[in-house]
């Protein structure tokens, strides 16, 4: 009887395991992409492209849907606030997991995301008109000195507006005054609402020719506006890139998440994920959630620097 027993509890569990039903494999409904800023930008085309290819790749119905507000806050609470099924995936900015918590803007922590892989390196700069009587930013200091300039930016708790405030202060330079915009393009420059802006190259191509980078907040030269000179070298220690990837809730189940990032990598790579990296000067490339991760917790160092540099008296 004693070796029955086991024989039995076997066959009890196979039976059980073949009434359960099976698994559903993901996605089963439709997947909803949240970009936190308007449509236009590189982020929100380049996730367009990840959304077709879900498309393609599992018949299932995916859509991009544009949240902005607060400096990206808006969209990427209601990611933060979504079941952690892998049907809200959030196409988030580096303050998201960063300087939004940092300054206390966000309701979510640290611990409510879990990046699937950043996908690319924006090619950001501080741009302004051609005819404008500095070129680098320790002309812009000197011209600033004397005359008022003013400003814009996405919003004043971003990395790179504050790594532009750390940039005037250590320069010995205020701005005359700054403004948040929600989309930075030709036409903000050109009406003379600002002076100066910080954006991505993307919003200015279409002017590209009327246009100069004071300053690239990338790693490596911008390829479309190659003699601009980069800030970390023109203000050292400001070694400042962003980039944007694929977050999800805590507690997605890793299967889902394997899913997510097979699909965007597959789309960032493709022809017209690249055509779009090579007009604008992006960085367009798949880095996995490991290393994301690792890369997060750096710039998360590198962003309470920045805030204890902006701060000091």
């Amino acid at each position: 009887m004693r070796k029955l027993l086991p024989l039995l509890a076997s066959t009890a569990m196979l039976a059980a395991s073949l009434a359960m039903p099976a698994m559903a494999e993901y996605p089963e409904r439709p997947v909803t992409f949240i970009v936190p800023w308007p449509p236009g930008d590189l982020e929100d085309q380049l996730t367009r492209i990840i959304a077709e290819e879900m498309i393609a790749e599992t018949g299932v119905p995916a859509k991009v849907v544009n949240r902005p507000g607060g400096g990206a806050v808006e969209g990427a609470t209601a990611v933060a606030g979504s079941d952690p099924d892998g049907y809200t995936v959030g196409s988030l900015v580096i303050d998201v997991p960063t300087m939004h918590i940092i300054r206390g803007n966000a309701a979510y922590g640290r611990e409510d995301f879990e990046p699937v892989g950043i996908f690319m390196t924006y090619p950001f700069a501080l741009v302004a008109l051609k005819d404008a009587p500095y070129d680098t930013m320790a002309e812009l200091a000197e011209h600033a000195k004397a005359n008022p300039v003013k400003l814009g930016h996405f919003g004043y708790d971003l990395v790179p507006t504050m790594a532009t405030f750390v940039a005037a202060k250590k320069l010995g330079f205020s701005f005359g005054s700054d403004a948040a915009f929600d989309m930075l393009d030709c036409g903000t420059l050109k009406n003379g609402d600002v002076d100066v802006m910080n954006t991505t190259m993307a919003t200015v191509l279409s002017c590209l020719e009327e246009v100069k980078a004071i300053a690239a907040y990338t790693d490596e030269p911008l390829s479309i506006l190659p003699d601009a000179g980069l800030l970390s070298e023109q203000v050292p220690g400001l070694d400042i890139t962003l980039w944007n990837g694929l977050f999800v809730p805590k507690g997605t189940p890793q299967a889902v998440k394997d899913k997510l990032a097979a699909i965007a990598r597959k789309a960032v790579m493709s022809d017209k994920a690249q055509a779009i990296a090579k007009a604008t000067g992006a960085g367009v490339y798949w880095m996995g959630a490991e290393e994301a991760a690792r890369r997060i917790d750096k710039d998360y160092a590198d962003a309470e620097a920045l805030v204890k540099a902006l701060d000091a008296q």
